[in-house]
């Protein structure tokens, strides 16, 4: 779905006046398992390289991107709880790339992050993955490598853990939302590293896809129950989505199942990184359709798919009854907030609010102006690339880290923790789900809690990709 086509500046916001709609069919998006990939010893090839995307829809020429394996999402890997992921990244880009496997509680060695847990792989090498998968759900993988211009050219893909026993769903669905900023020719827009994105609300493009399609349409049976995994694989858009005249039941977030609850007023609200898996079940009659809405930053909604329902008989004579609860992840059973690592960690700066001091090795910087090496966010005062410098908080394995995050700056964060799962802090106590990835509004502070049972070198930092490499980004370490 695009806005109307003007010339991006780099200098100003972009404008929002007029939305163009254009549908199509494409049932091949819903094949999870992309199949017939190249194995070598065993291990699944994927090859970070170019490839073509009809990202303004059917009638206009396809888009360059870079891609795994020449498509974006790239291919969906699937493994069983307690299985081995194997996979080899051969890099055919023309710069260094890696894989960070996002909501993964994986070896620290395997997670994917350039100079602190892992080198670079350069053009023309290759990289091996190798870990297993603790924890059935909904995960993806991205390139943490130049991040901001890899991710936004396209190089993320889906990674579904199934659980053990069977989840009694007829379908399995993913969609992943993003956006992409386009020239007028349909090619990316190559306004990656400018200072407007890093100082506002980061890199926002102008049409709005699931799965990499324009317009797209979901098929259903009326009475059908299918498992939605929705994935926010976006640079720094906040997604706030609803499925007009259908009830939204969440059944896990961020990968990790929690209490079925129906989504507040039926909206999605999904930051960079996000994932919700929904129970959606099909209530209208046959023929029927509904649309897939999400909001236009304007306070207006915008229809980026539709249900579509066969006109042919039910596939059952009734709804199927409320679900039962997905099944536990191995997660620690209990938050010792007694003898907790306690530390606020403010998050300042940005191009509207002015950031006094703070810095690290000679790179803060006072005002509004562009700062040293482009450094103009920070977390707790040090503006890090999140390997450099030393660790926000060093803590011995199976403590408890309870982190206040108040906002200071002017825009949203979408502050993510790797290789751990946090519980989130509200007035009526903790919330009764996990996250890796949480959004911190302006004005606003979020506590969050974990035990620190993953040994290694671990980032924090915003998922606002043009943030991140503008410095909120930091690293601890659990020992």
């Amino acid at each position: 779905m695009a806005l109307d086509e003007r010339p991006f500046s780099a200098t100003m916001p972009l404008t929002r006046r007029r939305w163009l709609a254009a549908a199509g069919v494409s049932l091949a998006a819903f094949a999870l398992p992309r199949r017939g990939a190249a194995q070598t010893d065993g291990f699944r090839v994927l090859r970070a390289g170019t490839g073509m995307a009809r990202l303004r829809g059917a009638g206009e020429a396809p888009t360059p991107i870079w891609a795994y394996d020449g498509q974006s999402p790239g291919p969906t890997l699937r493994v069983r709880q307690g299985e081995e992921v194997k996979v080899r990244l051969v890099n055919d880009l023309k710069q260094p790339t890696v894989i960070h496997w996002h909501g993964l509680r994986l070896p620290n060695a395997m997670d994917g992050v350039p100079h602190l847990t892992q080198m670079p792989v350069e053009p023309g090498q290759s990289f091996d993955y190798r870990f297993v998968a603790p924890d059935a759900g909904t995960f993806w993988y991205h390139s943490h490598f130049l991040s901001s211009e890899q991710v936004a050219r396209g190089l993320y893909g889906v990674l579904i853990v199934d659980e053990r026993e069977a989840v009694e769903v007829d379908r399995d669905v993913v969609l992943v939302v993003s956006d992409w900023r386009l020239a007028n020719d349909g090619a990316i827009h190559p306004s990656f590293g400018n200072m407007h994105d890093a100082a506002m609300a980061g890199r926002i493009g102008q049409y709005i896809t699931l799965n990499s399609e324009d317009f797209l349409s979901l098929p259903v049976r009326t009475n059908e129950r299918i498992r939605l995994r929705l994935i926010n694989a976006a640079n720094a858009r906040i997604f706030q989505l609803r499925i007009d005249r259908h009830v939204a039941r969440i059944m896990a977030a961020d990968g990790q199942p929690c209490p079925p609850m129906l989504a507040p007023n039926g909206l999605l609200r999904l930051a960079p990184g996000n994932r919700v898996d929904l129970f959606l079940d099909a209530p209208l009659a046959p023929g029927s359709k509904a649309a897939i809405l999400v909001d236009d930053l304007r306070g207006s909604e915008l229809e980026i798919g539709q249900i579509v329902y066969d006109p042919g008989p039910p596939l059952r004579a009734a709804a199927l009854p409320e679900p039962k609860p997905l099944p536990d992840n191995p997660l620690p059973a209990k938050l010792d907030l007694g003898q907790a690592y306690r530390l606020d960690v403010p998050l300042d700066g940005g191009g509207m609010r002015m950031m006094m001091g703070g810095g690290m090795g000679g790179t803060g910087f006072r005002g509004q102006g562009i700062p040293a090496q482009q450094r103009i966010w920070a977390l707790a005062g040090l503006s890090s690339s999140g390997h450099d410098g030393p660790p926000l908080f060093s803590v011995a394995r199976g403590r408890t880290v309870a982190l206040s995050l108040p906002n200071r700056s002017m825009f949203p964060h979408a502050m993510h923790v790797h290789g751990h799962h946090f519980r989130q802090l509200d007035s009526s106590g903790w919330k009764p789900y996990w996250l890796d990835t949480v959004i911190v509004d302006p004005e606003r502070t979020e506590r969050i809690a974990f035990v620190a049972d993953n040994p290694g070198k671990w980032m924090i930092h915003c998922h606002m990709l043009e943030h991140q490499e503008a410095g909120m980004a930091a690293w601890f370490e659990v020992a």
